[in-house]
């Protein structure tokens, strides 16, 4: 039988195998000839702007533009919803309108608030956007609207005033941009998109070029050159989300789980490219061996670079762990903290008890992965490479800040004044304790 799965027992593995599995992603991303790489075309963006974004559009992506091209004309949306067509287009519809409600439910549950913490004061937050945001949507292996639906919703619903797009034209044409990506950034509105190199386009957000508009915040996965420029950039003040990385899934699951879905759902993350990594975590040997037997004959189905991309993700990449109980198979799970996680158990509700570190969970068979990629509406621009330990998803809480809001009263500022003094004096800062002690 053909082992598509690399298969590991747990209590087997020594540390060097462990951190193998743990640290997938990282030592491609944080390559010191990757870095060099990276920062010499950023260097090149800051100092030449639009003459280097169209630089590296040619030397990396082949396609020769000037810097009158970089940004989409209003005909090329025009154009665009025909090409795609109307299936396509209502499904857009549908995922751009669940990731609305989800938002929308997140923005009601954060928005100002106070609360009078002793008589006469009042503290809380004030909520407002960011001012300014770009999103890179990836191009080249494939389509990718619900990448854009997935970083604009959230940026719209939260009120970004400034939302540039940045996607690299589809390869082999004269800067043909995806579409499909234009019919998402049209259904939410976004008319600042422009054809870019990945990391040169990362770099142009975070400087701005004579076309491409500077802004506070990049977010968007990609490749790890395209992880690699979002790190970079920060140095300039620019912030983003870590780490959006190569896709990776993790599933928790017991003998109860059907092994044709669960082979299928192993192959949805795995097919996107050799740099992905899927894991099987699970207590049941007799479910390893019948979830082989399906990845076998349905990788067979996927076409030449789908099935390269499975095979290195759930082979060298990834592959089955085999614990010795659930209990057991959460802990692994949180050590890998992985991107998107989906539990296929008896119960899943109790094992989401056991959960801490995901970029998602998914709860019961029914709960297909490839479903909250595109229309569930949770998240599924998220961490990876074991950020997802101290890292979220791309919602509206990545487009907005939080201002502290404090008010005090006569009697609250006497209550408090005496502890001021002490304080302000323990530490040297005279003019601290004065402060208060003139409300006196």
């Amino acid at each position: 039988m053909n082992q598509v799965m690399r298969v590991q027992w747990w209590s087997k593995m020594g540390e060097d195998e462990q951190r193998q599995l743990f640290d997938r992603g990282l030592a491609a991303i944080f390559s010191p000839e990757l870095k060099a790489s990276i920062g010499r075309i950023i260097d090149d963006v800051r100092d030449h702007g639009d003459e280097a974004v169209c630089r590296a559009l040619r030397d990396f992506d082949g396609v020769d533009l000037s810097p009158d091209r970089l940004r989409v004309h209003t005909s090329e949306f025009e154009a665009a919803r025909s090409q795609v067509g109307d299936v396509v287009v209502a499904a857009i519809v549908d995922a751009i309108e669940h990731l609305q409600a989800f938002n929308r439910q997140l923005m009601d549950r954060h928005g100002d608030w106070r609360f009078e913490t002793e008589p006469g004061l009042t503290a809380g937050e004030k909520v407002t956007p960011i001012a300014s945001a770009g999103l890179f949507c990836p191009s080249g292996k494939a389509s990718y609207p619900s990448v854009l639906c997935q970083l604009g919703t959230p940026a719209r619903v939260a009120g970004v005033s400034t939302v540039a797009v940045v996607v690299p034209p589809v390869p082999g044409t004269a800067g043909v941009v995806d579409p499909a990506v234009l019919v998402v950034a049209e259904e939410l509105g976004l008319a600042d998109v422009f054809r870019v190199n990945g990391p040169a386009g990362i770099a142009a957000l975070a400087f701005g070029t004579e076309t491409i508009p500077k802004v506070v915040k990049v977010v968007g996965p990609g490749s790890p050159a395209v992880a690699c420029a979002q790190i970079e950039v920060q140095r300039y003040g620019v912030s983003t989300m870590m780490l959006l990385g190569p896709s990776e899934a993790l599933i928790l699951a017991d003998d109860t789980a059907d092994p044709v879905r669960l082979a299928a759902d192993l192959l949805n993350e795995a097919e996107h490219g050799t740099d992905s990594s899927v894991v099987l975590v699970t207590d049941s040997e007799t479910l390893v061996a019948a979830v082989q037997v399906e990845l076998a004959r349905q990788i067979a189905a996927l076409p030449g670079p789908r099935h390269d991309a499975a095979a290195a993700a759930l082979g060298r990449n990834g592959g089955c762990v085999i614990v010795r109980s659930i209990e057991e198979g959460a802990q692994v799970a949180n050590r890998y903290a992985p991107e998107h996680m989906q539990v296929a158990t008896s119960d899943p509700e109790a094992t989401l008890e056991l959960l801490v570190n995901a970029g998602e969970i998914l709860l019961g068979q029914h709960t297909a992965i490839s479903a909250a990629n595109f229309i569930i509406g949770c998240p599924a621009s998220l961490p990876t490479s074991g950020f997802a330990n101290v890292s979220s998803g791309i919602t509206v809480d990545a487009f907005l800040k939080r201002t502290a809001v404090a008010r005090a009263n006569e009697g609250a500022m006497r209550r408090m004044a005496p502890n001021v003094i002490a304080l302000a004096e323990h530490e040297g800062f005279p003019a601290h304790a004065n402060a208060a002690r003139i409300r006196l």
